[in-house]
């Protein structure tokens, strides 16, 4: 839908009766679906029927109850949108193409992951499409009313229904109806769904209430009834309304508080609604004197609100008749901040039982329903007393307010061919989608389809599509998506990823220049066969590829790596080792002492896997080349090695451990959840700590990274108040030494 085709507006002249077009919708959908089966078993027609009779009872407009019949034409129609428009205009055949989209996506939705929290997120994934779909909140309607009638079906011919089905009627459809304050809906719709999901339950809990809904509705109207003429007989000016409690509901508070079908005393409810504090009050004491209380069943939350602010006056009552009331009794500021407010209703009651037990659910889009509830009372008050059903709990329309419309179109949600549901940034192109899926998938990114039409990369996409990428079967992504005018590219985290590429790209092409300017070193030097990993430990680094990097960026001189092959130590500035006699002194530089036990002079250098520092226990190996390379004692290397080749392990202690200026390079590993800011906190706590940083490095996988900081310590004792501050950091999930 354009966005201006939110309204549609008609003069006196050109206006229909809603009646007529209702009835025009009918006979058009008649003549292409009269013989149309849905896959829930349903006449397309009787299905169409009941759905618009719902719309009506809930106070839908004659567009929407229309779209009823439009939506399930859409299928038989080669190009729908124009079709539709040509004889209803184009604001009826958006709602009505809208809609269907939004069924085809209901029903794929239902074939998806099974694993528990995968599909939680995917639920609420659909809750959020159902009002972020389209600016007309008629949809969502629709697909309630649709719900409901189909559920009705099921349980009048008393055939199975298919449980994905029901699940996501309990968990997505009657939560929102409820969102909508849509209660009628929301009742039947949670009753039905029990029903056919747990049918001796049901007639368990049926055959035990002593009256039938219909008896229990008028036992609650004559309460009402009498407790609004005693309050005007004590000038309280005061509303007073109430229901009996749905079947589902009671089943739901046994489970959540342990309860026995006896011991639930709000079958049915009460809620009066006053002035101030003060007539609160007053009225709990007319309450009191009509009927008589039941012992703690009083709970005062006005002068001791809950910790989520919700404040209230709960007292059970038994009338005359011997009929059990709960009775809340509160102020207008008090019910709009219980009913949408942090205290909302909806709150505890969508967090299924353990929401008795004080657990919240909240998603990130509370804002939007308070907005729609806005906007449904407005759009009712609009109506005024022109509509049969201008007291109806729900109108219908778009949305005209530039704040509504805002919130609505921030997000959008596409599909995949496989019917998962995408959630992108409004104005997202398919390079985005193929990022989202999959940063190789989004490398090789070189085309895409969208509902089976070939379109540009820079196309912004539209909630409702089905993208399809076509990709290479290797290759990376064009320097072209980096031009912000180009407009490839809008989500900033895609944009990251192909930097990264790039980045990862320079880095490969500076390895490759290092490696062959090592190499030829060691042709002129006749060290053809030397090991390169060996020759980066000894130099220092982890890796070859670290070696050859550093050789490529040019930070590390050839001469050094000359003076460590040439065995001449004290001009190579990489070394960490040095040459020391068991009885002279020997020049302080970074590394410290190493001392051989009952050897002489010796070469020693420390092991570039464990990163040996005083106190740690550690142990010697004696190499070919290299003399002796020291390892802590718990070196999982030294271990292995030590297993192959025990006659070359030798003893080896630290000379001269209080000597603060020799320091150690040591390295610490952090696994954390990837977050903003979170490299800079973990490094202020280093810059507090007084430890010198000589390297970082960092690697993300999903949510997920991974880090490890290289520092410089003369004692590695000092490690363990700075590992737990940094574990410490908001997000942090693991800080140990490597």
């Amino acid at each position: 839908m354009s966005p201006n085709q939110s309204v549609t507006v008609r003069s006196a002249a050109q206006a229909e009766p809603a009646d007529q077009r209702i009835d025009q919708a009918r006979a058009y959908a008649l003549a292409l679906i009269d013989t149309v089966v849905l896959e829930t078993g349903e006449p397309a027609v009787e299905h169409a029927d009941g759905v618009s009779a719902i719309l009506r009872e809930i106070g839908a407009d004659a567009d929407a109850q229309a779209a009823a019949y439009l939506n399930l034409v859409v299928p038989q129609l080669a190009h729908p949108q124009d079709q539709l428009s040509k004889h209803f205009g184009e604001a009826l055949a958006a709602l009505s193409v809208e809609t269907r989209k939004l069924v085809e996506v209901s029903r794929m939705a239902r074939g998806g992951p099974d694993e528990a929290e995968l599909r939680r997120r995917h639920t609420e994934l659909v809750r959020r499409l159902l009002l972020g779909f389209s600016r007309d909140l008629r949809v969502a309607l629709l697909r309630l009313a649709s719900r409901l009638q189909s559920l009705r079906y099921f349980t009048r011919t008393k055939q199975a229904a298919p449980a994905a089905f029901l699940a996501e009627s309990m968990e997505v459809y009657a939560p929102l109806a409820n969102r909508l304050g849509i209660w009628q809906v929301k009742w039947e719709m949670e009753d039905l769904s029990f029903r056919l999901m747990q049918p001796e339950v049901y007639k368990d809990i049926a055959r035990k209430l002593d009256e039938r809904r219909v008896e229990r509705e008028q036992g609650i109207s004559t309460a009402i009834s009498l407790l609004q003429k005693e309050l005007q007989r004590q000038h309280i000016a005061a509303e007073v309304v109430g229901r009996p409690k749905h079947i589902y509901s009671i089943w739901r508070k046994m489970q959540g508080k342990h309860l026995q079908f006896e011991q639930v005393m709000d079958l049915r409810a009460l809620r009066i609604i006053v002035g101030d504090v003060s007539a609160c009050y007053a009225a709990l004491s007319v309450v009191h004197a009509m009927w008589a209380s039941l012992p703690g069943e009083f709970d005062d939350y006005i002068a001791k609100p809950k910790p989520n602010g919700y404040q209230s006056l709960h007292t059970v009552v038994r009338t005359d008749s011997g009929q059990i009331f709960e009775i809340q009794i509160r102020t207008a500021a008090m019910h709009a901040h219980a009913e949408q407010g942090s205290a909302a209703h909806w709150a505890y009651k969508e967090a299924g039982a353990k929401g008795y037990l004080g657990q919240t659910q909240a998603g990130d889009y509370q804002s939007r329903i308070a907005l729609a509830r806005q906007l449904l009372a407005l759009q009712q008050e609009l109506a005024g007393a022109s509509s049969p059903a201008a007291n109806a709990p729900a109108s219908t329309g778009a949305s005209a307010d530039p704040a509504v419309e805002a919130d609505a179109e921030d997000r959008i949600f596409v599909l995949t061919p496989q019917a998962r549901i995408v959630e992108l940034a409004r104005g997202a192109t398919p390079v985005d989608f193929a990022y989202a899926l999959h940063t190789d998938l989004g490398h090789r990114c070189r085309g895409a389809r969208v509902d089976g039409a070939l379109i540009p990369l820079t196309t912004p996409l539209r909630s409702g599509q089905t993208v399809e990428i076509v990709a290479a079967k290797e290759g990376g992504p064009s320097r072209d998506w980096l031009n912000a005018e180009l407009g490839y590219l809008r989500s900033p985290r895609a944009r990251a990823k192909v930097r990264a590429w790039f980045n990862q790209l320079a880095q490969q092409q500076t390895i490759a220049k290092g490696r062959a300017q090592v190499e030829r070193l060691l042709q002129r030097e006749g060290k053809t066969s030397f090991n390169l990993q060996s020759l980066a430990e000894g130099l220092g680094f982890r890796t070859a590829d670290e070696l050859f990097e550093r050789v490529g960026k040019d930070e590390f001189s050839q001469r050094q790596i000359e003076a460590y092959l040439r065995a001449d130590p004290a001009t190579s500035a990489a070394d960490e080792s040095l040459v020391f006699s068991s009885g002279g002194a020997a020049p302080k530089k970074q590394g410290g002492q190493v001392l051989v036990v009952g050897m002489g002079s010796l070469l020693t250098q420390l092991a570039a896997c464990c990163k040996p520092a005083p106190p740690d226990a550690i142990g010697g190996f004696v190499t070919r080349e290299k003399g002796v390379t020291v390892h802590r004692a718990n070196c999982q290397n030294f271990r292995n090695i030590a297993r192959q080749h025990p006659e070359r392990v030798i003893a080896v202690t630290w000379a001269g451990q209080d000597d603060a200026s020799a320091l150690y390079p040591i390295d610490l590993e952090v696994s954390a959840t990837d977050r903003q800011g979170l490299l800079r906190d973990i490094s202020d706590v280093l810059t507090q700590e007084r430890i010198n940083v000589i390297a970082v490095s960092t690697r993300s996988v999903g949510d997920l990274a991974q880090m490890r900081f290289t520092v410089q310590l003369a004692n590695s004792a000092k490690l363990k108040r700075a590992l737990k501050l940094i574990a410490d950091v908001p997000g942090v999930l693991k800080a140990s030494r490597k």
